[in-house]
């Protein structure tokens, strides 16, 4: 017994005393009501926003009343806190008010003045408009959230006299102007969020006093000039977001006397460029993007020593050099986006290895024996990362940087995408699906287009990002039209659609849009803002597009046509989130380019589809001819062939129906006029420049495909200075064939079913035989073979 046991008696004896006290202050709790004066203020509030239904019959202060409760999703409810230690625990004082996501469409009450307790005040996520009270300047608030609501004109100055403020937030309303000199007053302040308004101006430099500040965030503005140097005095940041806001660069170097950041968030500055920020003493960072800021330069070694990184976006720079090898000690990694860079080098073989959310398209990495043989799916994106050094290898297609046809076969004239959705059929034309649900650093093929995705949805707390979105608004649109716009694409930062094997010739794009998020009534979720830019060929054609100000409303389409010329076969459509646009309606991570459809439609005309030609003495099944295949009888090129005159079949016949202008006596009678001519004509005329006996008599592949284009006539390639004739013509060539059948026929020694870009394959009917065009040097040809396939 002893000290001992005295010790833990006194401790019990404190336990029950603590415990008696708890319940005695409980029931005077119960007892204590809100002051009457308070009360009647409540009701007044309530009737200036139009609430009939908050409920007086129990006291606000009271745990038995219905004022603390959900009213929606998430980030929504209502709820008021007392403090009831008033007057001997008597009287109950209000000291925060929530009031969220409920939609309220009233001025501000300036009622709310008369809480004299009152320390925090949220109204986010409503419809409130108008300006921030006078009367509010005697307040004594340490919290205060507008964020997503209709407040507008100057920024309120009434805000700048509450100078207890520790927290503000006017996120997502439309306040206009510069930034006063009097934000200065706010020396208390820790967080300040003035992003997605409409301000203007440069900051002030009385921004500089907010030396308590741990949390600024400007995005989603038009600001001038650059980002200021006093940036740096703010010593006691953590996280600073700065994208979207017009500022040019570059970015300061005082920003190295940050060194508490753990979010650091920096893109699409203008103008001047510059090196890599000095950020070496940034070892608690967690988020760090530089995106599109003009720094050119080589990544930094000592950002593999920034061990705490979990996201890291450099994309869309001027970056050099090789990926650092110090890269692969950052363990903690979810995602890394160096897209769109000229980082060179070998691709480091932790790329491929780590489980990790890796873009590096969109570069010019060497190819090495370690690189990937394919293009990677999953979690890696390497879409065009190679250098154009790579593309003489038998690489795929995906990773060179001309991005060629996979098939060899350019013989694609339109596309149709129903973008998020699945196939569907709209007045005869087929849009093919698009319902690939990964994003964040995803390559994705079809058939004849392909899908670049890049990037996450940041700061929204779920594990997994949703890129395709279904209306939650009415479409104002009938079907069957409507299945294009019931579902979407989203990119949370860029996303890339590619139309592949195009033949190359002008094209009308036509991208469809509707905003099937957002709504048009009188609650906080109409008034998100969705802007982003759009790039065809690189080429920017939409800037700062917002589709439901273009259609005039939510639910409503909009289609933007462009004319592009394909060259290359290749058509490049890119949406950017270029950081504009309100990022927390209706929650956080609704942001970013929305595409609904896409169509691509010839402005020419486009070849015929296949159809059997018949010709005397041998049957051609012809189709489109940019070098598809062309399906014709072999034997009819035999020399022991003795039809025709001179013994040399079909060929032999062919010249002198040319030299005497009856070349479409070739085609079967039988077809009667169910045939194009012209394609007839052209298709003989270059078969038979093909064949001529003499090699420099015949044209080179790039020049057939010339004039199977319609890009250079017949004549006009005979009369080339570079294109050999003699005056002996056509009669010369057959004497020769006559005299001499087989001169130019070989047989090849090389498979004739083995795949050879320097071979043009000439089937039969049956698929046994194949005639082999085998070119050479600058794609002349060089022999005609028949051969058996195996």
């Amino acid at each position: 017994m002893g000290a001992g046991f005295l010790v833990l008696q006194n401790h019990l004896l404190l336990f029950f005393i603590t415990l008696f006290c708890i319940f005695a202050s409980f029931e005077l709790a119960a007892s204590a009501k809100l002051h009457n004066q308070e009360v009647m203020v409540l009701k007044e509030i309530g009737r200036k926003l139009g609430e009939k239904d908050w409920n007086f019959e129990k006291d606000p202060c009271s745990e038995e009343g219905s004022w603390n409760q959900l009213v929606g999703g998430k980030g929504s409810g209502r709820s008021v806190i007392c403090n009831c230690t008033f007057n001997n625990n008597s009287t109950c004082h209000i000291v925060s008010i929530a009031l969220k996501g409920m939609n309220l469409s009233a001025p501000v009450p300036a009622e709310f003045a008369k809480f004299p307790h009152l320390k925090s005040l949220d109204l986010s996520r409503n419809y409130l408009n108008g300006s921030v009270p006078r009367a509010w300047s005697s307040m004594r608030l340490t919290d205060l959230s507008f964020m997503g609501n209709r407040l507008s004109g100057p920024f309120p100055k009434v805000l700048t006299n509450i100078t207890t403020l520790l927290n503000l937030s006017i996120e997502g309303n439309l306040f206009s102007g510069s930034i006063p000199p009097e934000i200065g007053k706010l020396v208390h302040l820790q967080k300040l969020v003035i992003s997605s308004n409409g301000f203007t101006g440069v900051l002030p430099v009385e921004l500089a006093k907010l030396i308590n500040l741990t949390d600024l965030r400007i995005c989603d503005n038009n600001f001038s000039g650059r980002i200021p140097d006093f940036i740096g005095k703010l010593t006691k940041i953590e996280k600073l977001h700065i994208q979207g806001s017009s500022f040019e660069g570059p970015i300061p170097s005082s920003i190295s006397a940050l060194t508490k950041l753990t979010d650091l968030r920096i893109s699409d500055l203008k103008r001047k460029g510059s090196p890599f920020p000095p950020l070496i003493k940034m070892e608690s960072m967690k988020t760090l993007t530089l995106r599109n800021c003009l720094i050119h330069d080589k990544i930094p070694d000592y950002i593999g020593q920034m061990t705490n990184l979990k996201s890291l976006d450099l994309s869309y720079n001027e970056f050099t050099g090789e990926i650092p090898a110090s890269f692969a000690q950052l363990t903690k990694i979810d995602y890394i986006y160096l897209t769109g860079n000229k980082l060179t080098g070998s691709l480091p073989n932790w790329v491929l290895s780590k489980n990790d959310n890796v873009d590096m398209s969109s570069n010019n990495f060497t190819w090495h024996n370690s690189s990937p043989n394919e293009c990677p799916r999953g979690s890696v994106n390497l879409v065009e990362g190679y250098s154009s050094s790579a593309n003489k290898l038998k690489i795929h297609s995906c990773l060179k940087q001309n991005f060629p046809c996979s098939s060899g076969k350019h013989d694609r004239f339109s596309l149709h995408i129903n973008c998020g959705g699945n196939e569907v059929t709209i007045n005869g034309t087929t849009y093919e699906a698009d319902r690939e649900q990964r994003g964040a650093a995803m390559y994705y093929s079809g058939q004849d287009w392909a899908l670049s995705s890049t990037g996450n949805f940041v700061d929204n707390d779920m594990d997994d990002d949703t890129y395709i979105l279904t209306n939650t608004t009415a479409l104002n649109v009938s079907r069957p039209i409507s299945e294009l716009y019931t579902t979407a694409r989203v990119s949370p930062l860029s996303a890339t659609y590619y139309g592949l094997c195009l033949i190359n010739g002008n094209y009308t794009v036509k991208l469809h849009f509707a905003e099937i998020i957002f709504t048009n009534d009188k609650s906080f979720i109409s008034l998100g803002k969705r802007i982003f830019d759009v790039y065809i060929q690189e080429k920017l054609v939409l800037k700062d597009f917002n589709i439901e100000k273009e259609a005039g409303d939510v639910g409503k389409p909009i289609v933007k046509n462009f004319t592009v010329f394909v060259t290359s076969n290749t058509l490049k459509i890119r949406f950017y989130w270029a950081g504009k646009g309100t990022t927390g309606i209706p929650e956080r991570g609704f942001y970013g380019p929305l595409i609904s459809a896409i169509s691509v439609d010839p402005n020419f005309k486009p070849p015929s589809p296949p159809s059997a030609i018949k010709f005397r003495n041998m049957d051609l099944q012809t189709g489109i001819f940019t070098l598809r295949q062309i399906k014709t009888a072999t034997t009819n090129f035999d020399p022991a062939n003795k039809l025709g005159e001179g013994g040399f079949g079909a060929v032999y016949k062919a010249y002198v129906l040319q030299e005497r202008g009856n070349l479409l006596e070739m085609v079967d009678p039988s077809l009667g006029s169910e045939f194009s001519s012209e394609e007839a004509i052209l298709m003989l005329n270059v078969a038979l420049l093909c064949t001529n006996a003499s090699p420099t008599l015949r044209p080179t592949m790039s020049q057939v495909v010339s004039i199977l284009e319609g890009r250079t006539a017949v004549q006009e390639l005979l009369s080339d200075p570079g294109f050999s004739s003699t005056n002996s013509k056509q009669r010369s060539s057959g004497n020769h064939f006559w005299q001499n059948p087989s001169p130019s026929l070989s047989m090849s020694t090389y498979g004739p079913c083995s795949d050879s870009s320097s071979s043009l394959y000439i089937e039969t009917e049956d698929n046994s035989q194949l005639l082999r065009i085998e070119t050479g040097e600058n794609s002349q040809l060089l022999s005609v073979s028949s051969e058996k396939c195996s």
